[in-house]
Formats: structure tokens, C-alpha cells, sequence
């Protein structure tokens, strides 16, 4: 049921990314990735400027925008420094989120504690007969001293997405992980970016605990 949501919200989606494509082609285009690595991260660094993603303060109320958060919580059979890194690793997404193809990681830091990482996460979404690509400009925090780690985002059509991912040890070796998702969109869309998002998460959550699980990662 969660894989039939996120591939029936495709085509949703798509159409959101190709109206904002009129105005915004730089973020959702029609004719598959062609910038160079130099470009999306000039791409990243005008969201970053522009919509200040990492602010957490809520929308003002008038503003048109809503938020929602949601939670999600997924047991894993493998120690957590192991799972914390496997699942941490975003490249590790490619493959288990369908449409994920590409991430393009402009920097990386320490600040202790955390190490920071500015990315770019390029999905090609099927729509029509021919290929959406999104692109989700990101910034991750990762505490291993405390074996969490914090994202946020913006993408088409002005998505914005808060994150902390928690791992906790339980008995006999295995890790839960609880992901805290906050998702903020145009009021129109805030019902179904939140129900389409938190489904994306939880079959991803699903995949990297079989991969994770199996040895695969």
C-alpha cells in the first residue's frame, strides 16, 4: 500500500514540478539532468539564500503556508553504529528509493560535534511518457556522539522539510530508528505532501532495514 501511495503520487507531483518548471526550470525540468555538478550546486546555494530552509520557526499565520509533523519508528536486526551508518549514508538511498538517481554532495565539514554535509538529491520521476527530474537541496547534520542526525530541505513546489533521525539500542544487537518528520507547504498542499511524504519515508525505512539486514549494505 505505501509503494502503490508513492508511485500514484508521481504523477501529482510531477505536475506540481512541471507548472513550477515555467517559472523555476533551474529546480524541475522535463529533460533530464544536464547541469553540471558546478551548476546544482549554484542551484543549491540560491535555495539555500532564498528560502532559508534550515529556519525551523513555523509559518506566520496568513502566510498561506501550514506545517505537519509526523513520526515513524522501524526496528532493525543489526548493531546501531552499524545501522546509524549504513542508513545515514544517503547514497545507500539509491536503488531503494525509486525514483532517487543521483546525490551530489557540494561540502563537507566538521563542526564539532556534528559533521555537516550540503547535498543535492536528483529523482526522475516517470509522468506523461517522458521524465520529471526533482531536485531536493539538503543539508545534514550528523552527531555520531549521539547517534542522530538532523536534514533540511526545500524542493519544487516550495517544499520544506525538517528531520532528526533517531537510533536507540535495543536488547540482542538490534537498532530502532525513529524518524521525526515536519513537513511545510502551501496550505493547499500541506495534506497531501505530509500523507505522500511520510509514506516515501516509511518504504524507504522498509528497504534499507532488508538491505541493512541481509548484508546487502
Amino acid at each position: 500500500m505505501r509503494k502503490i501511495l508513492r508511485v500514484a503520487a508521481a504523477p501529482m507531483f510531477a505536475a506540481a514540478f512541471l507548472l513550477a518548471a515555467l517559472s523555476a526550470p533551474a529546480n524541475a525540468d522535463t529533460t533530464g539532468t544536464t547541469e553540471s555538478d558546478a551548476e546544482i550546486a549554484q542551484e543549491w546555494q540560491t535555495a539555500w539564500d532564498t528560502y532559508h530552509f534550515t529556519d525551523t520557526t513555523p509559518p506566520a499565520p496568513g502566510s498561506g503556508r501550514s506545517r505537519v509533523t509526523n513520526s515513524i519508528s522501524v526496528d532493525i536486526d543489526a548493531p546501531m553504529p552499524q545501522t546509524f551508518y549504513k542508513y545515514s549514508d544517503f547514497n545507500n538511498h539509491i536503488g531503494r528509493n525509486p525514483f532517487l538517481k543521483r546525490v551530489v554532495t557540494h561540502k563537507e565539514w566538521p563542526t564539532p560535534p556534528a559533521l555537516y554535509r550540503n547535498l543535492t538529491a536528483i529523482e526522475e520521476i516517470p509522468y506523461e511518457g517522458t521524465i520529471v527530474v526533482s531536485k531536493t537541496h539538503a543539508q545534514q547534520r550528523l552527531h555520531a556522539d549521539g547517534f542522530y542526525y538532523e536534514t533540511d530541505s526545500w524542493s519544487q513546489p516550495n517544499v520544506v522539510t525538517h528531520q532528526r533521525i533517531d537510533f536507540k539500542p535495543l536488547p540482542d544487537g538490534k537498532t530502532r530508528v525513529t524518524e521525526n518528520l515536519t513537513f511545510e507547504a502551501d496550505s493547499s498542499l500541506i495534506d497531501f505532501v505530509a500523507a505522500n511524504g511520510t509514506a516515501s519515508h516509511q518504504q524507504l525505512q522498509t528497504a534499507l532495514k532488508q538491505a541493512i539486514e541481509s548484508g546487502e549494505l
